[in-house]
């Protein structure tokens, strides 16, 4: 049996990366998928050719006003929703507290905080008819810092606000679980690594002297949704490749 047989999910940031990656895998493993990203053009690439278990749907997180579209669509299409993967988040190396403007720094907690938390939200009716699953993407920035006021806060943020919503919908069966990669490469991390001393840098920062893939933290993902995790609750899975290790 595949390991989300019959189980409908949410899945945001879905364009490239670590969400294409997760929806991909999830069709795979028996889900239907309504994949979303602000990037609509980016997203029908893919999902346009894909399995049928997956449908692209544009998105900004940072409204709630998407965020009900997004669900009343799931709904309609799936007839339920049983995991949310709250994934989309922004991130641009070089921000210090003294450069980071106050328009950059909202920016970064409306789509990587306020965003999964209107995500909740809207979902949450649904998920508390038979329960589910919900799994927020945070980052090592969200336990370590270094990678910037905005960026870190807004990741430490969902970390906490991870564990508070599994002790507040524990009795509904529904679980929250936080996964925090380190380095990852993505279409966002793409250029950033391509830089002069990027290689350097992450052979330097990373025991494993390399970044992940997309699909490394897909698995990581997919444990999380999946009835494997069944005991894990208001968890910080952290896969870094040894990173905070140190």
């Amino acid at each position: 049996m595949k390991r989300l047989e019959g189980k409908a999910a949410i899945v945001t940031g879905a364009a490239g990366g670590i969400g294409k990656a997760a929806a991909m895998l999830f069709a795979e493993e028996g889900a239907s998928v309504l994949a979303t990203d602000l990037h609509i053009d980016i997203l029908e690439e893919w999902t346009k050719g894909s399995s049928p278990a997956v449908v692209g749907f544009r998105h900004d997180v940072s409204s709630p006003e998407d965020w009900k579209k997004v669900v009343e669509t799931a709904v309609l299409l799936f007839g339920k929703i049983d995991i949310l993967v709250n994934n989309a988040g922004i991130f641009h190396a070089g921000t210090n507290t003294e450069n980071c403007s106050i328009e950059e720094w909202h920016k970064f907690m409306a789509t990587n905080l306020s965003g999964p938390f209107f995500g909740v939200k809207a979902a949450l009716p649904f998920l508390k008819m038979q329960g589910g699953s919900i799994v927020n993407v945070s980052s090592i920035a969200g336990i370590v810092g270094g990678n910037g006021p905005a960026y870190s806060a807004s990741k430490g943020g969902l970390r906490l606000l991870s564990k508070d919503m599994a002790i507040e919908f524990v009795k509904y069966g529904i679980r929250v679980n936080s996964l925090h990669p380190g380095g990852v490469l993505t279409p966002m991390t793409k250029d950033m690594v391509g830089g002069p001393g990027g290689h350097e840098l992450i052979k330097n920062s990373c025991p494993m002297g390399r970044l992940a893939s997309p699909m490394e933290m897909a698995y990581a993902i997919l444990y999380l949704a999946s009835d494997e995790s069944s005991f894990a609750t208001g968890s910080e899975l952290v896969v870094d490749g040894g990173l905070t290790a140190r």
